[in-house]
């Protein structure tokens, strides 16, 4: 297979930097994972830019004395000039200013591009990772959750400390780089550095829109592997919209093709989070994009044969997936979809042939009798005839023997 790089290894780190170094391929097919595990060549092995966030412990001297009795007292730094501010109302999520910024004219908005400072801490303030500066697209899920939600509500150059609960940071299934633990409670101490609007992507040279989009589709591959398909899908849907886009700068062959190569990856991952979703429609749509494109891309034909078959198309989803085992035909996975479709398929139009005979009334034994009427028929008719000529030949002996007697 040629497209090897966009599958994720479910071996792989739970997030990823798009300036990461690509670590060995595995064939997507052959892993028997089947097409909805991508591979690590997409998904990168430092963590994404704000991935990471933390809390601090600085004291102001105004409150250096005091002592804390509320119940945040031991998690809290001081230096807060305002409480707890509960961002979705569900305790889960919370957000405190350690330090006022230039008024609420100044916050950022979603699309724009921000730069912080961040510090992630676990719950009992052991320093994870400090990165000075941290560049993401506001709203586009480039970083965790928690960061997502409350950037949008911070001033220029406000500090601000944030509690987050694994739900929206790593999940159940932590990080290694940075080192999370799974389900584990972050502390983020962030600070705002510089807000700009996004890139006017008809200006982008090529080779920069390539890499945005490329590292919008690893961050699909990051929610895709930790089972948040719905933020996949937006994700890939971005990296499609920055491919697709119009330019007003010359493009060479070779950018193209590589455009081109982004963009079937973008549908064919997307196609991968659809079919987790039970958007079989949706998942289709993407499969024929892509063969639009590539009509003998394994992977885009392979999930197509998939989709149609959770749609009971089963001879269409055989038609395509023997189209994809052509292709490959040392695919092991390619066969065993095949073939347990194959006796799927059969096993069905057993059971339809059982329900048409019983709808009909058994035509077999229907005919069986009609049958067994004739042949009783016949052997009646023959049976008559016998007799019949039987009994004209006694009359006509009679008859001559009566003639004879009378000369």
């Amino acid at each position: 297979m040629t497209e090897k790089e966009e599958s994720m290894d479910a071996s792989d780190s739970h997030d990823s930097a798009p300036s990461a170094k690509k670590s060995g391929r595995t064939s997507l097919l052959d892993s028997g994972e089947d097409f909805e595990v991508l591979d690590e060549e997409d998904i990168d092995d430092d963590p994404p830019p704000l991935e990471d966030a933390g809390g601090g412990k600085e004291k102001s001297a105004e409150e250096s004395g005091k002592t804390n009795a509320d119940t945040d007292a031991d998690a809290d730094p001081p230096g807060q000039v305002e409480e707890w501010l509960d961002v979705l109302g569900n305790d889960q999520l919370k957000k405190k200013v350690l330090e006022a910024g230039k008024g609420r004219d100044s916050r950022p908005q979603k699309g724009q591009n921000v730069k912080i400072h961040l510090k992630t801490y676990l719950k009992d303030w052991i320093l994870v990772e400090e990165q000075p500066e941290v560049s993401f697209t506001l709203g586009d899920g480039d970083v965790i959750q928690a960061l997502d939600l409350t950037v949008q509500l911070m001033e220029m150059g406000e500090k601000a400390l944030i509690q987050a609960d694994a739900k929206y940071a790593y999940g159940t299934r932590g990080s290694r780089e940075p080192e999370v633990p799974p389900n584990a409670e972050l502390s983020l101490e962030v600070e705002l550095l510089e807000a700009t609007d996004a890139v006017d992507l008809e200006l982008l040279p090529p080779a920069e829109k390539i890499a945005l989009a490329s590292h919008k589709r690893e961050r699909g591959n990051v929610h895709y592997q930790r089972g948040d398909y719905a933020f996949a899908v937006n994700s890939y849907s971005i990296a499609l919209q920055i491919t697709e886009s119009s330019s007003k700068v010359d493009i060479s062959p070779e950018e193209e093709n590589e455009m081109m190569d982004v963009k079937v990856k973008c549908l064919n991952n997307m196609a991968a989070s659809q079919l987790k979703l039970d958007h079989y429609d949706a998942a289709l749509k993407s499969c024929v994009s892509a063969l639009a494109h590539q009509p003998e891309n394994i992977k885009a034909l392979f999930r197509m044969g998939k989709v149609l078959a959770l749609q009971g198309e089963y001879t269409e989803a055989i038609q395509t997936l023997r189209k994809a085992l052509k292709l490959e035909p040392s695919n092991k996975t390619i066969h065993a979809e095949l073939s347990k479709l194959v006796k799927k398929h059969s096993e069905q139009r057993g059971v339809e042939q059982a329900m048409y005979k019983k709808m009909l009334g058994n035509p077999t034994s229907i005919g069986g009798s009609s049958q067994k009427h004739r042949a009783k028929s016949s052997w009646g008719l023959s049976w008559k005839w016998l007799f019949g000529a039987t009994a004209v030949a006694i009359g006509g002996v009679a008859l001559s023997v009566v003639i004879a007697a009378r000369n």
